[in-house]
């Protein structure tokens, strides 16, 4: 349900947040937000479908390179989930269309000493250049994907066009735009953020903002 078609001022917007926090679904510290604002680091990248891929490699027992096209025709799933930003902002009820993240799991097939992914995101002219770290079991479950669509539309760039991982439990910045790869590891690592400050998990209930 799109929000933003019944709620009219913000009179409107303080009774759903209200109504947020009595069901236990705004974390401390966030504000309830109609709007999606757009928030990165580094310029959007211009997305060729001819030569992007997606690639998952490390401790895998099947390394995957995926082109534009082999990776559309991976099963979709829809999946409804609220977002939260770690300036403060949340969005809820957002409807994701992709490929969920198990699917990739399936395909590459972790090691079992495996435990971390590194995601990485093409920023700019640069290939890889954001990365950020998650626990290979937040990523193992039924409403993280990477998704295409975001409320029955396709991404636009500024939101990640044409892919961007969506793990809904952490704070947003986990949520990478623009993904082109993964890499599984055995120990964690810090990402773009996380070496800035920033926490290692991310739990926006915790308020896990900074290190």
């Amino acid at each position: 349900m799109a929000l933003d078609r019944y709620l009219k001022g913000d009179d409107d917007r303080r009774v759903l947040e209200r109504k947020m926090k009595a069901e236990g679904r705004l974390p401390p510290g966030q504000a309830l937000t109609l709007k999606w604002p757009v928030l990165h680091a580094g310029a959007v990248p211009e997305f060729d479908p001819q030569t992007w891929d997606f690639r998952a490699g490390g401790l895998v027992e099947t390394p995957i390179d995926l082109s534009w096209a082999a990776f559309s025709a991976l099963p979709r799933t829809d999946v409804t989930s609220d977002f939260h930003c770690v300036t403060r902002w949340s969005r809820f009820d957002n409807r994701w269309s992709g490929v969920a993240f198990r699917e990739i799991l399936a395909r590459v097939r972790p090691k079992a000493e495996a435990r971390y992914v590194m995601v990485l995101g093409h920023v700019g002219e640069t290939r890889y250049g954001y990365q950020t770290n998650v626990p290979l079991a937040d990523l193992d479950r039924p409403d993280v994907l990477l998704a295409t669509h975001h409320d029955g539309v396709p991404l636009e760039p500024d939101h990640g066009y044409p892919l961007r991982l969506v793990v809904p439990h952490l704070y947003a910045w986990k949520s990478a735009k623009w993904v082109r790869g993964l890499i599984f590891m055995a120990e964690d690592k810090a990402g773009y953020w996380e070496k800035a400050g920033y926490h290692m998990y991310g739990d926006p209930f915790l308020e896990q903002r900074f290190s």
